[in-house]
């Protein structure tokens, strides 16, 4: 399991290209066969990635990790599938997962595993986002039609696109997650711009359904001293509380947000006006 502790804006700022990406970039995470996990001190985010292959894969961790018997003893997960169709199994029982469904799974699972569906078709890619949780919330599965859908933005200014919340106080209920998917329309490729921070919750942003020569310049740092990471499809960011989160790439592309911290309200952002960036 990858480290990422928590940064001070402070020190940020004189970070090279290098330090930045160590310190906030989380690649590599969808391999096939393998459970891949990164754990954030900020907010203790596991971000992880699961493409199972013939075999299963489980989701576990050892207890150095996590301090607990099992990964899900007093954590909870949100897990939308980004490949092929699969199939996710929580203590028996099967959900089939296609593209872009999302599961949640409450404090007290014992057994996940992910596999690919029996068709032979496309391999399953499952992304997921853990957060420590106080209290228990039943597993549910929603498909992206079952989302609640905000379409914002505008072609004129190159960021139309629709957020998808899937696991919010209005949809999925949980401890402290929130969780949801934004999609850009063609010939759109600004996200999150005009800026915000919010300094009660921390955030992970995951981009994917980007081409093979695309990239996404994801632009982070207080307003007053931002800087950027290049993306590649299938990367994911850690954001601090303090940082702006927000993006422009090469072509439209999709990604996935999760949020944890004070508290699971959505509108709860700090607006950055266009005239503070620097």
């Amino acid at each position: 399991m990858e480290l990422y502790h928590a940064s001070h804006p402070a020190e940020v700022k004189n970070y090279d290209t290098e330090r930045l990406r160590k310190e906030f970039l989380v690649a590599s995470l969808l391999e096939p066969g393998k459970l891949k996990l990164a754990y954030s001190h900020v907010d203790r985010f596991i971000i992880g990635g699961a493409v199972p292959g013939e075999s299963p894969v489980k989701l576990e961790a050892s207890k150095v990790d996590t301090g607990t018997d099992f990964f899900l003893e007093r954590r909870e997960i949100g897990i939308i599938n980004v490949g092929g169709a699969g199939q996710i199994t929580v203590d028996g029982e099967t959900y089939e997962m296609a593209n872009k469904d999302c599961l949640y799974i409450g404090l007290g699972a014992r057994e996940v595993a992910f596999q690919n569906a029996s068709d032979g078709g496309e391999a399953a890619r499952f992304y997921f986002n853990s957060v420590p949780a106080h209290q228990a919330y039943p597993t549910v599965k929603a498909a992206i039609g079952e989302a609640s859908p905000n379409h914002l933005g505008s072609i004129t200014n190159s960021n139309e696109r629709t957020i998808y919340r899937y696991i919010h106080t209005g949809g999925i209920r949980s401890c402290q997650l929130v969780m949801g998917m934004t999609l850009l329309k063609p010939g759109n490729m600004w996200n999150t711009m005009p800026c915000h921070t919010h300094n009660r919750r921390s955030e992970v942003y995951f981009y994917f359904d980007m081409p093979g020569d695309g990239a996404v310049f994801h632009i982070m740092g207080e307003p007053g001293e931002t800087r950027h990471l290049v993306i590649r499809n299938e990367e994911g960011v850690v954001s601090p509380s303090w940082s702006i989160h927000s993006g422009v790439g090469t072509s439209n592309y999709t990604f996935i947000w999760g949020m944890a911290g004070e508290n699971q309200i959505f509108e709860d952002m700090d607006a950055v006006a266009m005239k503070d960036l620097r």
